[in-house]
């Protein structure tokens, strides 16, 4: 730990006198120092705890190493927050992926995390070191790839969190309309089960003949025998409860036009009342078909209930598959379902922009050997590329199929917009090149969904596109019987 009380001091010293303490370090240990020609002075910072020792924007102009205390990266958020990326501790350099990738500007602040000595290396003073020291050529070159390896392994994460992000406003309307058909049809039921209480106990007082409850007990079945709906056009069924109502109506039965539909709604029809109609007096009649209503309307609610709770159901399994923890043992996954849960994900914004959804699923096997949820971000990444570049009231094709020679797995994403630009397609799947307006796309969706497909599946990529057609081509191969690999970003695909 270095101890400073000064405000960030610098001084030139000789080369000659700083190279028993670069030996100490890790970059430099074994270095034969004596061997670089051409540096005859460096530079070293002082910078207590707290100081910015370079900016986001600065000129890609140094290499730093530190020799005494510590220094973090970081990056300011959306929010005016920061974020630490990266750091390095008493003899750890930095800056070197900025050199060597040739950027231009620093990407993140660097500060010293608490009271710190570094050391300045200028651009061709690198440069030399990396030339004449094998050793220190090295251990930069080592430093250099584990800090690409981070950064992207970052991206890959961060890309995940803004895809759910992006899904989140989606998934909360898809909850909120089934939970709130759930409440109303709760609340709606606590209401006709006191309703039925009442007639229930009204209809107790009367003696009941055995044609009576024979009738009863055939309409009694019909309700409970499930959530069956009559399948009728609007106009047909209009029709029919107008019927319905005039029949209630002149038989006199209390609240005809409001029952009729109920009992339309569940597949009865006229004739199967005139049981009661010929057995009932009127008072009892009126009673007997009140009593009915309530029962369908509360077997109605219940089913509605059970579909609503089914819906949030399948959208819970849907997230919990997109979300799955990569950690999790290689399996077995079937193709169909993940893009099935994917298009459950993204069905608000299909509906929103009321974009049709052709499926074509044809490959058999259709199951691959995988880990996580890598291929929901697939998925999601096509498909909702394919919903932004869809008009209005368009439509989108999804396809699989399998080839031989060598065995492939397929999957087609087609949508029907502009199309992509004869200048834009070699960089669609080049990290952060987007099209979309800032703000609207991170330009790591395609490069992320191409590592993924190339190096976790050993498959292809490939897309075609014209004004009104652009089609993506996933090719996944079948055999693999082997444990699936985590993606290592910085590995090149074949």
């Amino acid at each position: 730990m270095c101890a400073l009380e000064k405000p960030l001091t610098s001084e030139s010293i000789a080369w000659s006198d700083v190279q028993d303490d670069l030996r100490t370090t890790r970059i430099f240990a074994g270095a034969d120092l004596a061997s670089i020609q051409g540096i005859d002075r460096v530079e070293r910072l002082r910078a207590p705890a707290g100081t910015v020792i370079a900016e986001k924007g600065d000129p890609v102009d140094t290499y730093w190493l530190v020799l005494c205390g510590e220094v973090h990266a970081d990056r300011l958020e959306k929010d005016g927050t920061r974020t630490v990326v990266g750091g390095a501790r008493a003899g750890d350099g930095f800056a070197e992926a900025a050199l060597l990738s040739g950027k231009s500007q620093l990407q993140f602040r660097v500060t010293a995390a608490v009271d710190s000595e570094v050391i300045r290396f200028t651009a061709d003073q690198f440069w030399k070191v990396m030339a004449c020291c094998p050793e220190t050529r090295a251990a930069i070159l080592g430093d250099m790839s584990q800090r690409l390896q981070a950064y992207q392994v970052e991206a890959l994460h961060r890309e995940k969190l803004i895809s759910l992000g992006t899904l989140a406003a989606g998934l909360m309307h898809e909850l909120h309309n089934p939970g709130s058909a759930a409440k109303r049809s709760a609340a709606q039921l606590r209401e006709n089960l006191m309703r039925l209480q009442q007639l229930s106990l009204r209809n107790s007082s009367r003696a009941k003949t055995p044609e009576q409850l024979e009738c009863m007990r055939g309409l009694l079945e019909h309700t409970l025998s499930g959530c069956r709906l009559a399948a009728m056009s609007s106009i047909e069924q209009s029709d029919a409860e107008e019927a319905m109502g005039e029949w209630l109506a002149s038989a006199g039965v209390e609240n005809a036009y409001t029952i009729g539909p109920v009992l339309v709604g569940m597949g009865f029809d006229r004739h199967e009342l005139d049981c009661a109609r010929a057995y009932f007096d009127a008072p009892a009649l009126s009673d007997a078909l009140n009593w009915l209503e309530a029962l369908v309307s509360s077997v109605s609610l219940v089913c509605a209930i059970e579909d609503s709770i089914s819906r949030i159901s399948d959208l819970a399994m849907a997230v919990k598959k997109f979300a799955y923890d990569e950690k999790s043992p290689a399996k077995e996954l079937d193709v169909h379902d993940s893009l099935q849960s994917t298009l459950i994900i993204l069905g608000h914004k299909l509906r929103l922009k009321q974009i049709q959804v052709d499926k074509k699923f044809e490959a058999s096997p259709s199951t691959i050997r995988t880990r996580g949820s890598a291929l929901s971000q697939v998925w999601t990444n096509l498909i909702d590329n394919a919903a932004d570049a869809s008009p209005a009231g368009g439509h989108i094709e999804i396809a699989s199929w399998t080839e031989s020679n060598p065995n492939w797995l397929c999957v087609s994403v087609t949508d029907h917009g502009e199309g992509i630009p004869d200048e834009v397609m070699p960089r669609i799947f080049e990290a952060f090149f987007t099209t979309k307006p800032q703000g609207a796309g991170t330009g790591l969706g395609l490069d992320i969904v191409h590592r993924i497909v190339t190096e976790k599946f050993g498959g292809k990529i490939e897309v075609e596109s014209k004004p009104g057609q652009t089609r993506f081509v996933v090719r996944l191969p079948l055999a693999q019987a082997q444990e699936m690999e985590p993606i290592r970003p910085n590995q090149k695909p074949n």
